[in-house]
């Protein structure tokens, strides 16, 4: 695959902060504290931690704990982020046809999922569900 020049890393910013910004309430006030990161390509230790082997395969990651996990009793830390992957996105909408905030609004979704405790396969059959 070659790198696209595209929207730029600015564009992707404000689609996401969008898909942000219309998440109904009680997730969005959950979300306040999330880092929005617009990076090329996942790093290899980015990869790794999901398995993937190829930079192209990965359009978004969140890293943290998610939600269901915290307890009282913790502070400090890096907080929670989600990184959306340029490169690997913009790939996608040129091989799919699909919109960029579309695809932009589906990975922040589905990061987002990720920080209030969502397995991929949980997400995936809420997918199937909404499709139906």
């Amino acid at each position: 695959m070659r790198e696209h020049l595209g929207p730029s890393p600015e564009e992707f910013e404000r689609l996401a902060r969008h898909a942000l910004d219309t998440m109904p309430d009680q997730f969005r006030t959950e979300l306040t504290g999330v880092v929005l990161k617009i990076e090329e390509f996942a790093s290899r230790e980015q990869l790794d931690s999901v398995g993937i082997g190829s930079r192209w395969e990965l359009s978004g990651l969140y890293e943290g704990r998610p939600l269901t996990e915290k307890t009282i009793w913790e502070s400090g830390g890096m907080p929670p982020a989600i990184s959306l992957f340029r490169q690997p996105l913009l790939a996608e909408m040129y091989e799919t046809g699909v919109g960029l905030a579309e695809l932009v609004h589906h990975v922040v979704v589905h990061e987002a999922g990720h920080h209030f405790g969502f397995s991929d396969d949980d997400m995936h059959a809420i997918e199937d569900f909404e499709d139906d």
